[in-house]
């Protein structure tokens, strides 16, 4: 494996950056495609904030329609929820496209509910129109705005309008917020591949191989700079302009991202079209890293083969650092930990049960594994995961768990085997979909 590509995937690696699947596509024909076990182009999956840009579309779309116009103020879209702040009064549909609410931050709590009245009852901080914040509440009422106007839900409408006239959406649903609203700001779930085929066709200002998606008009207006992004703390390679409710690279084309390493990309100039699927859960700041750490590549190139699979990322190994145990071990101190644990370590395996941690991790092996969870979104959770280990001091075994499903998750865990056959256990939890219950460490004898 060669090429600009094999360079991410190893520093992504680097960083504990999982890559479950990566596509790119030149003028409609692909050029590179590979993807992880149990995940890759053809697996649904969650895509978290690029649903916003689907959620742009639908209102362009309306708007194009002249069902509703971007300087139309909120307010006269949504009279029952008066009286507001006079601010909010003053913001129109484009501001919330183009992320210049009154807002600084997303008004709403998830695990609280009451999603979108919070936009209407949030005491604003500025005048909108004239502050960049990145604010999810605006999408999500934006996607409450769509389904009111066009009488159809958020999933029906970006279906008919975007997928189906490409033969695509068999793997694409929408989750739905606590009013019953899609959740336009994050809740997207859809086959990687069929978002590479609607970047390739956005590229094509709406057409792809002589079928007519979407109006140009509203590729133009998806894909123009609204905001200045300068002001940006976080994601140094977002910080070149907003369009609506999609980002603008420094170095041209768009992007679309989601929270976890989610991408999106298309350069109409070069035609070049990217997907990334990933869990950069478990990295400082990792989706903006992961971001960088894509760009960089496709300045480089060029891409490289394909590898038949990309491996999931796993400790180090040797086994002469491997310690034996087996037993039950009751908890001597802790912080937040269970009061016993089940183990048996070898050379080969290790095979904790601890509370809700349980796995087989085996060395130089993918264990697939079912991981249930609660989120604060999409509430419980199955999810397939991927268990990888090895023993990377002496007595030390390092395990990661990543999951995938309706949220995606990471687990890092640490067990250190002592001499006098006390077990420190440390579990490490990432993710919205990580309840605060996983993250724990003790020591326990037998």
């Amino acid at each position: 494996m060669t090429g600009s590509f094999a360079r991410f995937i190893a520093a992504a690696h680097a960083h504990d950056i999982s890559i479950h699947s990566i596509e790119a596509s030149i003028d409609g024909e692909l050029v590179y495609s590979a993807g992880a076990a149990g995940a890759g182009p053809h697996v649904p999956h969650r895509m978290y904030s690029v649903s916003k840009s689907f959620t742009a579309l639908a209102v362009l779309s309306l708007a194009h329609e002249g069902r509703l116009r971007t300087s139309d103020l909120l307010m006269d879209h949504f009279p029952e929820m008066r009286p507001v702040d006079p601010l909010l009064d003053e913001a129109t549909i484009a501001h919330l496209l183009s992320m210049r609410t009154p807002y600084a931050r997303t008004t709403y709590v998830e695990a609280e509910g009451g999603w979108l009245e919070s936009f209407f009852r949030a005491p604003p901080s500025h005048r909108p129109g004239t502050l960049f914040h990145y604010d999810t509440s605006s999408s999500y009422t934006l996607s409450a705005l769509v389904e009111r106007i066009s009488g159809r839900s958020w999933e029906e409408l970006v279906r008919e309008r975007v997928f189906a006239p490409l033969d695509l959406g068999d793997g694409m649903r929408m989750l739905r917020g606590p009013e019953g609203v899609g959740h336009g700001g994050s809740g997207l779930i859809a086959r990687p591949r069929d978002l590479l085929v609607i970047a390739e066709m956005l590229n094509g200002a709406g057409e792809r191989r002589g079928v007519r998606v979407l109006p140009p008009e509203v590729v133009d207006a998806l894909t123009t700079r609204r905001a200045d992004t300068a002001m940006l703390n976080w994601g140094s390679s977002l910080r070149a302009g907003y369009a609506s409710q999609l980002w603008l690279p420094p170095g041209g084309g768009w992007m679309m991202f989601g929270l976890g390493g989610q991408v999106v990309y298309g350069d109409p100039n070069s035609r070049l079209a990217v997907v990334v699927t990933a869990n950069a859960q478990a990295c400082n700041a990792g989706d903006q890293r992961l971001a960088t750490l894509l760009l960089d590549a496709l300045d480089d190139g060029p891409f490289g083969d394909a590898p038949d699979a990309i491996a999931w990322p796993a400790p180090s190994h040797d086994p002469a650092h491997a310690r034996s145990i087996r037993g039950t071990a009751t908890l001597i101190a802790g912080e937040n930990p269970p009061d016993r644990i089940e183990i048996s370590a070898s050379e080969g395996s290790v095979d904790l049960r601890a509370g809700d941690l349980s796995f087989v991790a085996r060395p130089g092996t993918e264990t697939f594994v079912e991981v249930r969870g609660t989120g604060p979104f999409a509430g419980e959770w199955i999810a397939r995961g991927v268990v990888t280990g090895g023993w990377i001091a002496p007595g030390v075994f390092d395990v990661r768990i990543d999951a995938s499903g309706d949220e995606i998750a990471r687990r890092r865990v640490r067990v250190v085997i002592s001499d006098d056959e006390r077990v420190t256990v440390q579990s490490l939890a990432f993710g919205p979909g990580s309840p605060e219950h996983a993250t724990w460490q003790g020591t326990f004898g037998l």
